[in-house]
């Protein structure tokens, strides 16, 4: 069974930084992409970076220079380094994995269950 358990989110200012983490296990073989979401109050789930197997990074525009990616392939861990926080980064943030190959959630098919983060002004 295919467990994503996300930690690390939290309370900040603006301008602070958080480092989320996600461990992954039970998987028969590793996904093509591993990737983190988060979804807002009133808003859609949206991309917001992804890794594929051969390392290939994605992002998202409004994080660009400011959240990085990795993964750490003999833990089975995926981090989300996000510096600079803004109030609208404010959201709950999930991890996934899967087909993948794109911000798209609908290309992956496991999901954490979420961390919280909440930035302030």
């Amino acid at each position: 069974q295919v467990q994503l358990v996300e930690s690390g989110g939290g309370s900040v200012q603006a301008g602070g930084s958080l480092r989320l983490s996600c461990a992954a296990s039970g998987y028969a073989y590793s996904p093509y992409s591993m990737g983190w979401f988060r979804l807002a109050p009133g808003k859609e789930r949206e991309g917001v970076a992804a890794i594929d197997i051969d390392g290939g990074t994605r992002y998202a525009e409004f994080v660009q220079g400011r959240f990085t990616l990795s993964k750490d392939n003999i833990k089975n861990t995926l981090s989300l380094q996000m510096d600079s926080l803004k109030p609208e980064d404010t959201a709950m943030y999930y991890c996934a994995g899967g087909a993948g190959g794109s911000l798209e959630p609908q290309h992956f098919a496991y999901w954490g269950q979420g961390t919280q983060v909440t930035v302030s002004s």
